[in-house]
């Protein structure tokens, strides 16, 4: 009696250990789907980013060109509107900064 409780527990203990992997990946996706608050454009890290939120606003900066936009930068993530350069806050799709780099 007491080994079929004892195989009873390791077939449950390996069963779950195998379904974590599976837990995880759905919390996680759900931790990084959850709303950003919106960077404020004259916060010091997005000033020093020259970060604008329309980007032709930018049209002055010597590292701008047109169609560059946060949406087409390899940092944005569109599924929050965050940006891997300021990972606490997403960024308007229609922003800019001068870190803009296209996607690969």
């Amino acid at each position: 009696m007491a080994n079929q409780s004892r195989r009873k527990f390791m077939r449950n203990s390996v069963l779950g250990l195998a379904a974590l992997p599976f837990g995880a990946g759905i919390l996680s996706k759900t931790a990084f789907a959850q709303e950003l608050p919106r960077l404020d454009p004259s916060s010091p890290t997005a000033q020093a980013l020259n970060y604008v939120e329309v980007a032709s606003d930018a049209s002055d900066h010597p590292a701008y060109e047109e169609g560059e936009l946060c949406s087409n930068c390899m940092f944005f993530n569109a599924d929050n509107e965050g940006c891997q350069l300021f990972p606490e806050n997403s960024v308007e799709p229609d922003g800019w900064c001068q870190s803009w780099t296209a996607k690969a």
